[in-house]
C-alpha cells in the first residue's frame, strides 16, 4: 500500500490526485492540507480518513475540528500544520499542490523527513532550487515532476542518457490571447483572461498562462529539475496541447511525449514511477487529429516570458522577485485593482529595483518576498 500526503488537496491538482486514489485501490492518504475550503476538506477527510489534516486559517481549522469531532483525525492550522502534514511519518510521498511560495518550507521539511516529492508547486524550485535539489540529492529522495510539461520532459528523458541531453523544448499553448498584440490587450478583463482554450486550472495559474509568465516560471523550474542552463530551454508554442514537451539529444534526435490534455496522467506517473498503469480517459485519435502546429513565442507582447529568462540566467534572489511580484500583481488584477498589462510592468519594476543576492538562504528568500510585496504596496 502506497501512503501519500497532499498539500493543496482542495485545489485542481489535489482533487485530481484524489481521483487517482479512488481509481487505484492501493494508495492510502495519510495527511491532507488545504487553504480555506473546509467544506470540501471535510468531505475528503470523511472519504479518505487521513490521520492528520491542516487548514491555513486557524478559525476555519477550529470550525473543521468541530465538524469532524466524530472522527479520529488531528486538525492543525497555519505553517505548523503544513509542516506537520509535509513530514507526517506515515507517508512515503508528498504531493505538493499548494500555490505560491508557501510551498517552500513544507517541501524542505518533507525532504528532510525522507519523503519523495511529487512536485506541482513550481514556485518551490523557482525561488529555492539551489537549496531544494542539493538537499534532495543529500537525502536521496526523488523529485518527481507533476506539471504536464516537466513530466513530459522527464518521460522523454527515459528514452536516452541524461548526459547526452542537448536542449529542452518546452511547449506552450499560447493561452487565450495567442497572436494578439499589446494594443489588443489594453482592455482585457478578468473574465477574458480566465478562458483558457485547452486546460481547466485554478484562477492564478490560468492568468499566468494568459500572460505566459507561467511558461517563464516553468523555464526556471526546468533549469533546476534537469540540470541545464536557461539558454538550453527553448519555448515552443504548440496550440493544440498535444505535444506536452520534448528533449533534443546531442545527435539531433528529438523525443516527445504526446497525449490528451489531462493532468491525471502526470500525477499518476509521479505517484507510481517507474511503473505505468492503466488510466481511464480519452486517447489520442491520430486519424481525427488534422494537424499539430508550432509557433515561436511573442516575447515582445508577452514580455513576462522574457523577464523570466533574465531572472533564470541571473539566478540568486531575482527569481524570487519575479515570482513574488507576479503573485501580487495577479492577485491585484483578479481583484480588479490593476489593468491586465500592468502585470508584467509590475514584475519589471520590481526586478529593476532589486539588489540581487547570489546564494540566498531560505530566510533571505522569504525576506525578499516581503520586500517585493512592500515595494508594490508603496507604488500601486
Amino acid at each position: 500500500m502506497k501512503k501519500i500526503g497532499i498539500l493543496g488537496s482542495t485545489g485542481s491538482i489535489g482533487t485530481q490526485t484524489l481521483e487517482i486514489v479512488r481509481t487505484n485501490k492501493d494508495i492510502e492518504v495519510t495527511a491532507l492540507a488545504a487553504g480555506s475550503n473546509i467544506s470540501l476538506l471535510e468531505q475528503q477527510i470523511r472519504e479518505f480518513r487521513p490521520s492528520l489534516a491542516a487548514v491555513w486559517d486557524p478559525d476555519r481549522a477550529a470550525q473543521l475540528k468541530e465538524n469532524v469531532r466524530d472522527l479520529d483525525v488531528k486538525i492543525l492550522s497555519g505553517m505548523d500544520g503544513l509542516l506537520a502534514a509535509a513530514s507526517d511519518p506515515c507517508s512515503e510521498i508528498l504531493v505538493t499542490a499548494v500555490v505560491g511560495m508557501i510551498g517552500v518550507l513544507p517541501t524542505i521539511e518533507a525532504i528532510k523527513a525522507g519523503k519523495d516529492i511529487a512536485l506541482a508547486n513550481k514556485e518551490t524550485l523557482v525561488t529555492a532550487g539551489h537549496i531544494i535539489m542539493p538537499l534532495a540529492r543529500e537525502k536521496q529522495v526523488k523529485i518527481l515532476p507533476v506539471d504536464s510539461e516537466h513530466s513530459a520532459i522527464f518521460q522523454s528523458l527515459q528514452g536516452g542518457q541524461r548526459k547526452s541531453l542537448h536542449k529542452i523544448l518546452l511547449t506552450a499553448s499560447g493561452g487565450p490571447f495567442r497572436g494578439k498584440k499589446k494594443e489588443e490587450l489594453e482592455n482585457i478583463q478578468v473574465e477574458d483572461a480566465l478562458k483558457h482554450p485547452n486546460w481547466e486550472m485554478g484562477k492564478k495559474i490560468t492568468i499566468d498562462s494568459s500572460t505566459m509568465v507561467n511558461k517563464g516560471l516553468e523555464v526556471i523550474e526546468a533549469k533546476w529539475l534537469f540540470g541545464v542552463t536557461a539558454d538550453q530551454i527553448q519555448v515552443v508554442v504548440q496550440p493544440q496541447s498535444i505535444i506536452h514537451s520534448m528533449v533534443e539529444y546531442e545527435d539531433g534526435a528529438v523525443i516527445a511525449q504526446l497525449g490528451t490534455p489531462d493532468m491525471k496522467l502526470p500525477i499518476q506517473y509521479a505517484l507510481y514511477y517507474p511503473e505505468r498503469r492503466y488510466l481511464p480517459g480519452d486517447r489520442l485519435d491520430f486519424g481525427a487529429l488534422s494537424e499539430i502546429t508550432f509557433e515561436r513565442p511573442d516575447m515582445e507582447t508577452f514580455y513576462g516570458l522574457k523577464l523570466a529568462y533574465e531572472a533564470g540566467r541571473r539566478g540568486g534572489s531575482l527569481p524570487t522577485v519575479f515570482n513574488a511580484a507576479n503573485e501580487r500583481a495577479v492577485a491585484m488584477f483578479l481583484d480588479r485593482k490593476i489593468r491586465y498589462l500592468q502585470i508584467p510592468e509590475i514584475i519589471q519594476a520590481c526586478m529593476e529595483q532589486h539588489r540581487n543576492i547570489s546564494e540566498p538562504t531560505v530566510e533571505e528568500i522569504l525576506k525578499t518576498e516581503q520586500e517585493t510585496y512592500e515595494f508594490i504596496k508603496s507604488r500601486w
